[in-house]
C-alpha cells in the first residue's frame, strides 16, 4: 500500500500528515506552567521545522498563552514554513486553590480568545482555529458562528472543532465550513467504532481528522503505550485524511518519529 505523505485542504493548502503537538512544552491540564527550559523548547520546535514538520498544534489554554508565546518566539521568523493550529473556548484562572478550568464557548469569549492568540502568535497566522470543547451552556452553532465571523474578517484561515460527536460536527457544519476535527483516538481507544465512523464522515466531506493521543500515550507521560511504528502505521493506513500530531519534549524522540514516518510514506524527493 502506498501511503500519502501530505493532506490537501479543500482550499488547496497542503501539509504533511505528520505534525507536532506542542502541549507538553508548557504543561498538562491541571498542571500548567512554562516549560522548564524555554531555550530547549525553542530548539525542539526549530528542529521539527528543519525535519519537514509544518503543522504545529497548540491551544490558548496551554499555559494559558505560554505555549503560543513559545511557538512565536521559536518560529516567528519562519511564518512561511509553518501551519499553526490553535484552539479557544476554555477559560483558565488561578486562585489559592490552584488552576480552575471552565468551558466558555460564548461569542464574546471566543472573539477575545482569538484576539489574544493572534496577538501572542504575532507574525504567525492562525492557519486553523478549533473550538477546544463544546460548551454545554452554549449551542455549538453559536460558538462556530463566532469563529466564522473571525474567519470572514481574516483573523483565522480555517475552522475546526475538537472533542465533538458526529451530531455536533453536523451542527457545526450547518453554520460554517469545517476543515478539521480533533478528537482523542488511537489503536487502543476504548471507542474505536465511534472514532472510525467520525473519520469516515470527515473523509467524505474533505475534512482532516487529527487525533490527539495518536500513539496511545497518557498525555501526562512521555512514553507511548504502543510501539510507535505500529500505532503510526495503523492510523496512516486507516484513512488518507488522518493527520498525526505526536508530542514530545525530546529532540531524539522527535527525530525517531520523523524517521518512522519517512519509512512508512517515503522520504520526499
Amino acid at each position: 500500500m502506498t501511503l500519502s505523505r501530505t493532506f490537501q485542504f479543500r482550499d488547496g493548502a497542503r501539509i504533511a500528515r505528520l505534525g507536532y503537538g506542542a502541549m507538553r512544552l508548557t504543561g498538562q491540564p491541571g498542571n500548567f506552567g512554562p516549560y522548564a527550559n524555554w531555550q530547549a523548547g525553542k530548539a525542539l520546535l526549530r528542529r521539527a521545522v528543519e525535519l519537514g514538520i509544518d503543522h504545529i498544534d497548540t491551544a490558548r489554554a496551554y499555559g494559558p498563552l505560554d505555549n503560543e508565546r513559545l511557538i512565536s518566539d521559536a518560529l516567528g521568523d519562519r511564518a512561511d514554513k509553518v501551519f499553526v493550529a490553535t484552539k479557544g473556548g476554555l477559560e483558565k484562572t488561578r486562585d489559592d486553590g490552584g488552576m480552575k478550568v471552565a468551558r466558555n464557548g460564548g461569542a464574546a469569549a471566543l472573539a477575545h480568545h482569538i484576539d489574544e492568540s493572534a496577538g501572542v502568535l504575532g507574525t504567525l497566522p492562525i492557519s486553523l482555529y478549533y473550538l477546544h470543547f463544546p460548551d454545554p451552556a452554549v449551542p455549538i452553532e453559536t460558538s462556530v458562528e463566532a469563529i466564522e465571523q473571525a474567519r470572514a474578517a481574516g483573523r483565522v484561515e480555517r475552522i475546526g472543532v475538537s472533542n465533538v460527536t458526529l451530531a455536533q460536527l453536523r451542527a457545526a457544519q450547518s453554520v460554517a465550513a469545517i476543515d478539521a476535527v480533533q478528537n482523542r483516538f488511537s489503536l487502543v481507544s476504548n471507542e474505536r467504532s465511534e472514532g472510525e465512523e467520525m473519520i469516515a464522515a470527515c473523509a467524505e466531506d474533505g475534512i482532516a481528522f487529527v487525533p490527539h493521543g495518536p500513539l496511545g500515550a497518557n498525555p501526562t507521560k512521555q512514553g507511548a503505550a504502543l510501539p510507535i511504528e505500529e500505532a503510526m502505521a495503523w492510523l496512516l493506513e486507516l484513512s488518507s485524511n488522518v493527520l498525526l500530531i505526536p508530542g514530545t519534549t525530546s529532540i531524539k524522540h522527535l527525530e525517531e518519529n520523523v524517521a518512522i514516518f519517512d519509512e512508512l510514506v517515503g522520504v520526499p524527493s
